[in-house]
């Protein structure tokens, strides 16, 4: 028999499979990667670093969807520059909900996902902010986006108050409360953290 037109085996194909795990259950295994696949766990191991590696690669996958070209738009003024690339961030991960917690507990290593997290700082300090502030400002929209992203894939109805009488507020608030609350919701934690770091830079 000839060799195969296309390998058994990659990375492609095992990223591809854990992000479907993930999806599905909200983690994954190297052998339940090999069972769905069809191959002896050791052949995953051949293709990746161990369970971290396939994290990175998780990770870059994911963030593919993120676009970049905010960061390095001559001229866009800082401000507008993070508010277009947090909304594509976050559309990133709302796509993917269940891999948030996966992500968002495992250090950043894949240089892809780097290289945007170096425009977002070189942004920040050629628009001026001293370099102890520009990490909070990116860990600050990390929490916001990623926050929000979540929110995206929650029920509608978060709040299910037993006895209206016993939180008159909350249901008043509640009610006046209209569909499209996540997104609104995004926009002013967004609005308020662009307007915390515009006076830190005053500062």
């Amino acid at each position: 028999m000839g060799r195969p037109s296309k390998p058994l085996l990659d990375k492609e194909r095992i990223t591809t499979t854990a992000l479907e795990l993930v999806d599905e259950k909200g983690d994954f295994s190297v052998p339940r990667i090999a069972k769905k696949l069809g191959v002896q766990t050791g052949s995953v191991y051949h293709h990746v670093d161990g369970r971290d590696g396939i994290v990175e690669l998780l990770r870059e996958r994911v963030c593919e969807a993120i676009d970049p070209m905010p960061l390095t738009s001559p001229g866009r003024p800082w401000e507008e520059a993070l508010t277009v690339w947090a909304r594509s961030y976050r559309a990133a991960f709302a796509a993917h909900p269940k891999a948030i917690p996966l992500l968002a507990t495992s250090p950043v290593r894949a240089p892809r996902v780097l290289e945007q997290y170096e425009l977002a700082a070189e942004l920040l300090l050629d628009a001026g902010f001293a370099p102890a502030d520009v990490m909070p400002v990116i860990i600050g929209l990390d929490n916001v986006v990623l926050g929000s992203a979540l929110d995206l894939a929650a029920p509608e109805t978060m709040w299910e108050p037993a006895d209206d009488t016993a939180t008159p507020h909350l249901t008043q608030a509640l009610a006046a409360m209209d569909a499209g609350r996540p997104d609104r919701a995004f926009e002013l934690a967004l609005t308020g953290l662009i307007a915390h770091a515009r006076a830190l830079l005053s500062a």
